[in-house]
């Protein structure tokens, strides 16, 4: 059989099986016909609606639920991603979508900065740790613990000697969370701090903060508690959450388990005020006990 014989041969075999069958690198087309597109309410060029607006505790996407009152009700108690639903094996758009903001903001929120003016504006005296930037304050933590002298300095000018409370707002890994709950929570502190006839003193604002700066704090001004709050790692529940670290005789050194915390500050968790006013009678218990931490909680009627 020469060239041309076989060329006719192959001719006549794709003709007799009535269309060209699909080959690596031609045009895709598809074997069997595919589901429709369905209709949505949305042209070409119109904005989509913003994910992050959903509340997860009422997003429930399971298709034709056994008892979907009851689950909707425990949704109602957490932030937690129940009830997605599912495309086949993977997870629905919407569901994925959301998640992939979630994720996207916690990623901001790490290497955004405080603006400049903030602590300024609040009236606030503000000093920054050995760190000199938002990338060597995530790889170097020992130094966003501690101050070269000149910031030491301002500490020691700016801030009173032997307060009963220090102050202290850190930026830490959310500048979102402090934006969103620093200034109401510490308004409800100082008010309440006030109501006890304890002086809320001056506060101090600490870029690129770790929770240990509060102890090198400590260290200048000889505070007998440092009541520090600081953003916390953003994670996909919020990008927004606040935690307040207390530490009686707070130095260089001390051990963790000597700070009383306070955690999960944010509109969905702890209001801003509400911890406030609650951090303000921890102080005062702390003062009275003159201990925090585990310890604390060992002394009777704590």
């Amino acid at each position: 059989m020469n060239k041309q014989e076989l060329s006719n041969l192959v001719a006549e075999i794709l003709a007799g099986m009535g269309s060209e069958p699909q080959v690596k690198a031609g045009d895709y087309r598809p074997t069997c016909p595919g589901p429709e597109r369905k209709q949505t309410a949305f042209a070409p060029g119109d904005f989509v609606p913003d994910v992050t607006e959903l509340d997860l505790r009422k997003l429930y996407l399971t298709e034709s639920p056994r008892n979907r009152e009851r689950f909707a009700a425990m949704k109602e108690k957490t932030p937690a991603r129940l009830g997605c639903g599912k495309a086949g094996a993977r997870y629905k758009t919407l569901t994925m979508l959301r998640f992939r903001a979630d994720h996207a903001a916690a990623q901001d929120t790490v290497f955004s900065q405080v603006p400049e003016d903030f602590a300024r504006s609040q009236g606030w005296v503000s000093v920054q740790t050995r760190c000199e930037s938002k990338d060597q304050y995530l790889t170097r933590p020992d130094l966003g613990r501690c101050f070269d002298e000149e910031n030491r300095q301002i500490l020691r000018t700016e801030l009173p000697q032997n307060p009963k409370v220090q102050l202290v707002v850190g930026d830490g890994l959310s500048s979102a969370a402090i934006l969103a709950n620093a200034v109401d929570c510490l308004a409800a502190i100082r008010d309440g701090l006030k109501l006890r006839g304890i002086d809320p003193g001056k506060t101090v604002f600490v870029r690129y903060c770790r929770v240990g700066a509060g102890d090198a704090i400590g260290d200048v001004t000889n505070a007998e508690v440092v009541c520090m709050l600081v953003g916390e790692r953003p994670g996909l529940v919020t990008d927004k959450s606040m935690s307040c670290y207390i530490t009686y005789g707070a130095r260089t050194g001390v051990l963790e388990s000597c700070r009383t915390v306070v955690s999960n500050i944010h509109a969905q968790g702890t209001p801003a005020v509400e911890a406030g006013a609650h951090i303000a009678g921890l102080l005062e218990t702390i003062l009275k006990k003159k201990v925090s931490g585990v310890a604390l909680y060992g002394e009777e009627g704590a």
